[in-house]
């Protein structure tokens, strides 16, 4: 059984002039569509399938992404149903030459555990043997109820 660290993903885009919006940062259907690749790995990695997006909630851009800094995602998967998965996307814009972090944006997301035909199918039950997997679960359900 898999568990919430087990599924934890970060990733990394630079922001470039293609990605930006009129106000010189990243556009934030940019942002989202990094958010929903990332999130579509951490639940693929959970279930073993491939996963769909089903729903997104609570998404709050908080700070913009300037030109040339880092959009970094992470993802973890904090809650699973029958066929579906409930992933934990959190966007960081980070300064390259530094290291430097600030939250940009976090959301839910819901994806849907699919077969080949597009059909949903049944997931893995989620375990947090840890207290590092408990704390993503429980970060994840927090951030759930405030949607």
């Amino acid at each position: 059984m898999a568990t919430p660290s087990e599924t934890c993903i970060e990733n990394r885009a630079r922001i470039q002039p293609d990605m930006m919006n009129n106000y010189d940062t990243a556009h934030g259907g940019g942002v989202l569509k990094l958010m929903d690749e990332v999130g579509a790995m951490s639940a693929m990695r959970f279930t073993g399938e491939t996963c769909i997006t089903a729903r997104v909630t609570g998404l709050e851009f908080t700070r913009p992404i300037p030109r040339g800094e880092i959009a970094v995602v992470e993802a973890w998967v904090y809650q699973a149903g029958q066929s579906s998965i409930r992933v934990r996307l959190v966007a960081d814009r980070e300064e390259p030459r530094t290291g430097d972090r600030e939250r940009t944006c976090e959301s839910c997301f819901i994806f849907v555990a699919v077969d080949e035909d597009g059909f949903p199918v049944p997931v893995p039950e989620l375990t947090t043997p840890t207290d590092r997997d408990r704390q993503l679960e429980e970060s994840g359900l927090a951030a759930a109820t405030d949607e």
